[in-house]
Order: structure tokens, then sequence, then C-alpha cells
């Protein structure tokens, strides 16, 4: 047996925290369209003036 070897319910106990600790996962496609729309509001606010 190694070292760290675990048995199933502490297998199992470790992915469940590392599921947690991941941070989110941003679409980068949402992201984009995101940054679209806030620059066309822009160049529409300065086209108003």
């Amino acid at each position: 047996m190694g070292k760290y070897q675990l048995d199933n319910k502490s297998k199992v106990a470790v992915s469940k925290f590392h599921e947690k600790q991941t941070p989110a996962r941003f679409d980068k496609k949402e992201h984009l369209e995101k940054l679209r729309a806030e620059f066309l509001k822009k160049k529409q606010k300065q086209t108003d003036k």
C-alpha cells in the first residue's frame, strides 16, 4: 500500500471537496456577447451626444 492511498469513502469526499473548490468556468461565448453588448451601448451613448 502506498503512503497516501484512500478508501472509497475518502475518494468520494475528496472529489466532492474538489468540485466545490473549482471556480465556476465562464462560457467564453456568453462572455464575448456581454462585452459586445456593453461596447455597443457605450458606442450608442457617444453617438447620441
